[in-house]
């Protein structure tokens, strides 16, 4: 037996073993795929500290607690196991997940160590102890388990985590950052090799790669708040920190660090991706800068900024962004750092002596983001516009090549229309001759 493992548990579960009918668990990844089965108390189970698909939110927890070892010090403890569930019980679903336990009960058996934590079945077992504490369901008293053998390594545990992720009858949803964070860890674990890391994900090796890209993006902006933002806030903001990855990957650190910038405040400020996306260009900070000297608020919002001691010569906001110190992106770096590291209920005493909430500069930021975006937009068109009928007349020079191409061979089939041929190159000699009249 494991000599760290709580024997006393552990003894407790073996108990309940005995007899145990064996039932198949295709995941597991030994040859001898059949586990025993049981039933467990639902508050004797523990949940796991260890649950990727709660990374994100416990590391928030851990940073606005300021407990450190919150979830490394003694995991089965009530501190932990207290926290771990509140993790569970405010996540994005959970009142439906029990109304359905409530209606239909558990549907398939959870997976737990041979102590008793909950490797597989967090989000239930949260939502079916709930139940029996606040309404007594009686259904919702036990929870039914495969149990893992002694030995279980810890790496056998991400291998079985990481396998039943991706089997549609036990998949309870990643979220985009716990997904990515998961995937880092493999990452480290296999050495830096890709191709090991998409096997054990089940995934494409440049869908790994992608979504541990957005992650690096993700951590820049996080370590920027210094401690005000957390990465599970960002979980709904895949998008733009996807196009965001995307398009830096293989850009200058000049554009790099343009686009990055305009993104992070976008995204602090709540301004849609699809608008964001108009601002992928090496000019991206200039666009923004313009509509912030035209807005008295933001233009002390500036100056607030460049005073501000917590963000002026912030060495890590550079080397985040690639600036180099340069002046174009001067104002929009000590902006975005101080908007980072305060919350939107915070106040902010302007040189005038007004105090305007963060949250109300946010929405200035906002507006100005927006309407760069519609001024690149405007110009891309413009831009457009201008090649247009060049690209017009390329294309249909290419199509009548193809099809000059083809006569040959379309004149020999049965049903071929020579006089509807003759007349369709007249209207095309008479097209160009209209245009050369312009």
């Amino acid at each position: 037996m494991n000599p760290v493992m709580d024997r006393e548990r552990a003894e407790f579960l073996a108990a309940r073993m005995a007899g145990a009918k064996l039932q198949l668990l295709p995941q597991w990844m030994r040859p001898e795929k059949e586990l025993p089965v049981v039933n467990l108390p639902i508050e004797w189970v523990r949940f796991s500290t260890l649950n990727h698909r709660t990374r994100a939110e416990q590391m928030r927890a851990v940073e606005t607690s300021g407990l450190t070892d919150l979830f490394s010090g003694d995991p089965m403890g009530p501190a932990a196991q207290q926290a771990q569930l509140k993790i569970l019980s405010t996540q994005e679903g959970f009142e439906s997940l029990k109304q359905d336990l409530r209606e239909r009960g558990q549907q398939e058996p959870a997976v737990v160590t041979a102590e008793g934590v909950l490797i597989n079945g967090n989000r239930r077992s949260a939502g079916l102890r709930d139940l029996w504490l606040t309404e007594h369901l009686q259904s919702a008293r036990y929870v039914r388990t495969f149990v893992l053998p002694a030995d279980t390594t810890a790496d056998e545990v991400i291998d079985l985590e990481t396998e039943l992720q991706v089997a549609k009858d036990y998949r309870e949803d990643y979220s985009w950052v716990n997904e990515a964070l998961l995937i880092e860890e493999i990452f480290e674990a296999c050495n830096k090799d890709w191709d090991r890391v998409a096997q054990r994900m089940r995934l494409k090796p440049a869908e790994v790669r992608a979504q541990y890209e957005k992650l690096q993006q993700l951590h820049q902006l996080v370590a920027m708040s210094k401690g005000t933002r957390h990465h599970a806030d960002f979980v709904g903001n895949e998008s733009a920190f996807d196009e965001l990855s995307k398009h830096v990957r293989d850009k200058s650190p000049e554009e790099s660090a343009s686009v990055r910038s305009v993104y992070f405040l976008g995204t602090l400020s709540g301004v849609n991706y699809r608008e964001l996306r108009h601002l992928r260009r090496k000019d991206a900070g200039t666009f923004v800068r313009g509509e912030f000297v035209t807005n008295p608020t933001l233009v002390s919002l500036l100056s607030v900024a460049d005073d501000d001691s917590t963000t002026a010569a912030d060495d890590l906001l550079d080397d985040v962004l690639g600036n180099g110190g340069s002046a174009p992106l001067a104002d929009l770096t000590s902006v975005l750092s101080f908007l980072a590291q305060r919350k939107p209920d915070e106040v902010v005493e302007m040189p005038d002596g007004a105090k305007v909430p963060v949250e109300q500069l946010l929405a200035s930021v906002r507006s100005a983001v927006n309407s760069a975006a519609n001024e690149a937009s405007e110009e891309a068109k413009d831009a457009q516009a201008v090649v247009a009928p060049v690209l017009r007349l390329s294309a249909a020079r290419d199509h009548i090549v193809r099809a000059a191409s083809a006569l040959a061979k379309a004149r020999t089939q049965t049903g071929w229309d020579e006089a509807g041929f003759k007349k369709k190159i007249e209207e095309v000699r008479a097209a160009v001759s209209q245009i050369e009249a312009l």
